[in-house]
């Protein structure tokens, strides 16, 4: 069994980012409220506000009467989102980003409950107030958005390809036709495969850590989803693993939220807005070591 090697060596995964897409610029302003600290020193990223108020937001209103923030994101992703298995510690630029909008709202960490939902369950988690809010790799798109809303995009990434390194008939997209490819079950890669590559079979599987140990056991051909999760897996395994072809969509993470929540919808876009400087920090301190220079985009209008 290899999982373990998948499941492991987050810091590896920084290199994530090499296959992001461009990104329009955010604008940098004074730093949010939220905690952390940066990899270099003690200097919290972010702190937590104090005396909130968000008039017209159920979901605040929930948030302030259970004493807590309930948030759901990935675990399985080093790099983005993440938890140890052996010391429980959540790791990435969404838990972070996770925690700061959390802090924000006036909620440190030993306030805040994370759950993690599969890809497949996230809408139906926010619609039933079993969140109060989603951060995890979570794209924005049209048929979600008839049934949640969302703040951001606080990320731009694409959807790519990850196959055993011994492949060679897989070189892009192009060479999907009689081949079986695996994703999380409800996502938005699967769907675009599904959708777009008819003689493509696919396997929906709750996480995309399941679909890599069905790659390297060879019971499916490739695994996709977006380009910057997949080049983690490929760096913890890269006698076993690579990233084939160029990103073949552009997806933008945005912020889950309960429907029509417009009052915590621009409170968290107003955070982005006005906190560039944060997000270059937690930026900086989860994925800065790919290397890559990579602006953050500006929130939807």
């Amino acid at each position: 069994m290899r999982k373990s090697r998948i499941l492991t060596g987050v810091g590896i995964a920084a290199v994530a980012l090499l296959a992001l897409t461009g990104c329009n610029s955010g604008s940098p302003a004074s730093p949010g409220a939220g905690e952390g600290t940066t990899p270099t020193s003690d200097k919290p990223l972010f702190e937590v506000a104090k005396d909130v108020k968000l008039t017209g937001s159920p979901t605040f209103d929930r948030i302030t009467k259970n004493g807590k923030v309930t948030i759901g994101v990935k675990e399985d992703q080093p790099g983005l989102g993440y938890k140890d298995a052996t010391t429980g510690e959540r790791t990435g630029f969404d838990i972070d980003i996770a925690r700061w909008v959390a802090a924000s709202l006036g909620y440190g960490e030993d306030k805040i409950e994370f759950k993690a939902i599969p890809s497949a369950n996230r809408e139906q988690a926010i619609v039933n107030g079993d969140v109060d809010y989603y951060v995890g790799t979570y794209s924005i798109t049209e048929k979600r958005q008839q049934v949640i809303s969302f703040a951001g995009p606080y990320f731009v990434t694409g959807q790519g390809l990850l196959v055993r390194k011994s492949e060679d008939t897989i070189k892009s997209e192009k060479d999907l036709a009689g081949k079986t490819v695996c994703s999380a079950t409800g996502s938005t890669p699967l769907q675009n495969i599904e959708a777009n590559f008819p003689d493509t079979k696919t396997v929906g599987l709750d996480v995309y850590s399941a679909c890599v140990e069905q790659l390297i056991n060879k019971q499916v051909d490739a695994v996709t989803t977006d380009q910057a999760i997949l080049i983690g897996y490929a760096a913890q395994d890269p006698d076993e693993l690579k990233v084939v072809g160029e990103p073949f969509t552009t997806e933008k993470y945005g912020v889950g939220l309960a429907k029509d929540d417009t009052a915590l919808q621009t409170f968290i876009n107003t955070m982005f807005t006005d906190g560039g400087d944060t997000w270059k920090a937690i930026f900086e301190k989860n994925l800065g070591a790919s290397g890559m220079k990579v602006t953050q985009p500006e929130v939807a209008k």
